[in-house]
């Protein structure tokens, strides 16, 4: 099937497709005319890294998951530890938001919202000199 078809069937853009073959993550069959020929298992093998790119995986661990899934002598620890990383990576961003939320939320509740050209939300932005040097 072509690139299009491929992209109906696992509703990723056909630009997110090519891409994946331009870093080898994929490596779709070339027909007689130069196209694209994506098999049943190439298909399959886009599904899951839609899978494990929509759960936050970065590139790179989908080419390890994607390798450990093809390696049916894998050691399950290997996959476990992964996607333990990407956990803490995650409750990291999570206490990042966080704390950027309460900072925002701080420097909203100070800033009067009116005519008034001052406002705490830009200065904190700008920072003080003393805090640039």
């Amino acid at each position: 099937m072509n690139v299009g078809d491929a992209a109906r069937r696992t509703g990723l853009p056909a630009k997110t497709i090519r891409y994946y073959e331009e870093i080898g993550l994929i490596l779709p069959q070339r027909s007689a005319n130069g196209y694209r020929d994506y098999s049943p298992e190439d298909v399959h093998r886009l599904a899951f890294l839609k899978r494990a790119r929509n759960l936050g995986f970065p590139i790179e661990d989908c080419r390890q998951l994607m390798a450990l899934y093809r390696d049916r002598s894998r050691a399950s620890a290997d996959v476990h530890r992964i996607a333990s990383s990407h956990v803490a990576a995650i409750e990291d961003k999570i206490l990042e938001l966080q704390s950027m939320r309460a900072t925002l939320n701080k420097l909203i509740h100070a800033c009067h919202g009116d005519d008034r050209p001052d406002c705490p939300i830009l200065e904190e932005m700008a920072g003080s000199e003393e805090s640039v040097n």
